[in-house]
């Protein structure tokens, strides 16, 4: 199975990114920092009218791309930081369950339910929230509407493009017919995919910036401390996109999971979830990672608010949050690895 990216991938990549350059830079998303609605109806209309939420729909009510195509749109959506929520509306979209999702005329929340009282991003903004409890998500449940009725806005929320709000014990939902885990695990390579963005831009910035800043008359990029931390960013970008790509290639190929499952003496279950675990995992760390190192790069710039490096590491923080923590991925891989040795 080939899960590298190919000349389609690349120009499905710069075909997003000019379009987010065009319609969503960065200048004209920072506008709405602190908003209640992080991003306009109209900006959203502009994600649906390219088809962001129905990738994978069949045509011709979508564009029928597959989960690896899929991961390539949402990396750049990350690396540009375009808010909203973006992989809930995806997932129901995918799902058929809230008609407008697909098209951009409907945005979807998601929340990963813990104990209550609970936090909801962007709750101003969508009709519905699709709430995942249980192990892995597999016990999808649809609140539609979303439960605002004595939300408590935050004030200051870590990331100023994600508002959040508390939330006292939301009312259960409805359960999603024939969920079979499918969603949580798209939702967590999107999340993923997301991530990886995060890594990427974090990396390009120090770079560039390494380039161009001086000291003692040259570059600081030509110092071996600035060379070692771009090189480990890198590593850390790369082997996560590595991860999340191979994650999506099997999300498309249930006969390699047939196979690869029967050869690893494990369901096809449990190796899809070590897949996107490990992916999510590693996307999350490569964010996280890269986000820091870059802001030590820029040095006393990388602390102010001019530079959207700090965007980039409270997204991510914000991010590494859902879909299942760190932490949580470590403990669960760790325990198949303890099951198969």
């Amino acid at each position: 199975m080939d899960f590298r990216v190919g000349e389609d991938e690349r120009e499905l990549a710069e075909g997003i990114r000019a379009m987010v350059a065009g319609r969503l830079p960065l200048e004209h998303l920072r506008a709405r920092e602190g908003d209640a609605r992080a991003i306009s109806d109209e900006d959203w209309s502009a994600l649906g009218e390219t088809g962001v939420f129905a990738l994978t729909l069949p045509e011709p009510a979508g564009t029928g791309l597959s989960m690896a195509q899929a991961v390539v749109v949402f990396e750049e959506l990350g690396r540009a930081l375009v808010p909203g929520p973006l992989v809930g509306t995806f997932l129901a979209a995918r799902a058929g369950l809230v008609e407008g999702a697909s098209d951009g005329r409907r945005q979807v929340g998601v929340h990963c339910a813990g104990s209550e009282p609970v936090l909801v991003e962007h709750l101003a903004s969508v009709e519905a929230l699709l709430v995942f409890a249980g192990p892995q998500g597999r016990a999808a449940q649809l609140l539609a509407p979303a439960p605002r009725a004595g939300a408590i806005r935050i004030e200051a929320p870590l990331d100023p493009l994600t508002p959040m709000w508390l939330v006292d014990a939301p009312p259960r939902g409805e359960p999603v017919p024939a969920d079979d885990g499918s969603l949580w695990r798209d939702g967590a390579l999107l999340s993923a995919a997301l991530q990886v963005g995060h890594a990427a831009e974090a990396l390009d910035l120090a770079v560039a910036y390494a380039k161009e800043r001086q000291q003692f008359g040259t570059p600081i990029g030509s110092f071996q401390a600035i060379k070692h931390m771009c090189a480990d960013m890198l590593v850390r970008a790369e082997v996560a996109r590595a991860a999340v790509h191979a994650a999506a290639c099997l999300a498309d190929a249930p006969d390699v999971v047939e196979s690869e499952a029967a050869a690893a003496g494990c369901t096809p279950t449990q190796l899809v979830d070590r897949s996107v675990g490990g992916a999510k995992l590693l996307a999350d760390e490569a964010a996280l990672g890269n986000a820091r190192s870059a802001i030590q790069v820029h040095g006393g710039m990388g602390f102010t608010w001019e530079v959207p490096l700090h965007l980039h590491l409270k997204r991510a923080r914000v991010r590494s949050t859902t879909f299942g923590t760190p932490a949580a991925h470590a403990e669960a891989l760790a325990v198949y690895a303890g099951a198969t040795t």
